[in-house]
């Protein structure tokens, strides 16, 4: 396989990456939106900010890389999207800023109405964010943005049929996952009554995510015939059924109470459908430009092949401890002892 390939596989591990990861972190602010208030509310939200606390800046690292590695390994894409979909790029990233800002702060302040201010900023934040990612993805994938500085159109290229419903799928796919995740995390804490609250949220949100998928399908046929074709190209169709198969499964075993399974047939539905979606476009990166000629020159790519792994190495291993310490504190293992013999495992 040539080096641009490779690269380009190496972009797309780290989009899922931070699409599992920073998804549900996202998701998290969702939930924090529709916590309610009183006590009630007050737990949901600690065991939010507990879930998400060591982790939630450590997400980014995988959208940097995607950034970066588009940067220089097919440059033309990075000019032709950066150009065009400045506007939904620029309210992404002060979401993320305007998100993570809020989420320190509130841990931090004292004052109630500051505490409720920072909260809402964090909230609301953590759905638009994904949504205008969404409506990036969208616009790709309805070949909205063709090679050149600027050439697409800077409303249109975003705000369509397409790229609208791929917004909101990309909300209730970060509902979706950190519900998934919240559901066990409250059980290892012994928060039983929070693991039912999260689990009737994971199956209403996990239904919604079926007919918005649904959905999508119906849109890029009409609006991206070319591309809905290619979704039946046997490679594609295997991860789309990979996806749905495992999507169904992910709502069996929430409702049998299996919270830890669960985890795994969830980030298995998004990543099938992130890779249908990444090979039903190749050999083409933009509409009318193959990765062959995107690509950068045979020094670059070499170049960034050996900082992939170099970074790879180092970042890898560091973000699996992290997450490692964080799953077996003191905490979870309190939990994990009060909760035994409780279905879920």
């Amino acid at each position: 396989m040539p080096l641009a390939e490779l690269l380009l596989a190496s972009m797309w591990v780290c989009l899922t990456a931070y699409a599992l990861f920073g998804g549900a972190d996202f998701g998290g602010g969702f939930w924090d939106l529709l916590a309610g208030r009183g006590a009630a509310g007050k737990r949901q939200r600690s065991l939010i900010e507990h879930s998400i606390g060591p982790i939630w800046e450590a997400n980014h690292v995988w959208l940097i890389f995607v950034i970066v590695l588009t940067w220089t390994v097919i440059p033309p894409v990075f000019a032709a999207v950066s150009s065009t979909l400045y506007i939904p790029l620029t309210l992404a990233a002060l979401g993320i800023i305007a998100r993570g800002s809020a989420f320190a702060f509130r841990k931090v302040t004292t004052e109630p109405w500051l505490q409720q201010l920072f909260g809402a900023a964090f909230a609301l934040s953590s759905v638009l964010t994904p949504f205008f990612l969404g409506t990036v993805a969208g616009a790709l994938a309805s070949e909205r943005v063709p090679p050149g500085i600027a050439a697409g159109h800077p409303i249109s290229s975003w705000v369509n049929p397409t790229s609208l419903v791929s917004g909101l799928f990309a909300v209730g796919t970060t509902a979706y996952l950190a519900a998934v995740y919240l559901t066990h995390d409250a059980r290892r804490h012994g928060e039983l009554e929070l693991a039912l609250v999260f689990r009737r949220r994971a199956l209403v949100s996990g239904a919604v995510m079926g007919l918005l998928g649904l959905a999508e399908l119906g849109v890029l046929r009409l609006d991206s015939a070319r591309e809905f074709h290619q979704l039946g190209t046997p490679l594609a169709l295997a991860f789309l059924i990979v996806s749905v198969v495992a999507g169904v499964s992910s709502l069996v075993l929430m409702w049998r109470h299996r919270y830890l399974a669960v985890r795994l047939t969830a980030a298995l539905a998004v990543t099938g459908l992130l890779w249908c979606w990444g090979v039903a476009q190749y050999p083409f990166v933009l509409p009318g430009l193959t990765l062959a000629e995107a690509a950068a020159t045979p020094e670059v790519l070499r170049d960034n092949a050996v900082a992939v792994v170099i970074a790879g190495l180092i970042v890898v291993p560091s973000l699996g401890w992290l997450y490692y310490m964080f799953q077996t504190d003191q905490q979870t293992a309190k939990g994990d002892s009060a909760d035994a013999g409780v279905p879920g495992g």
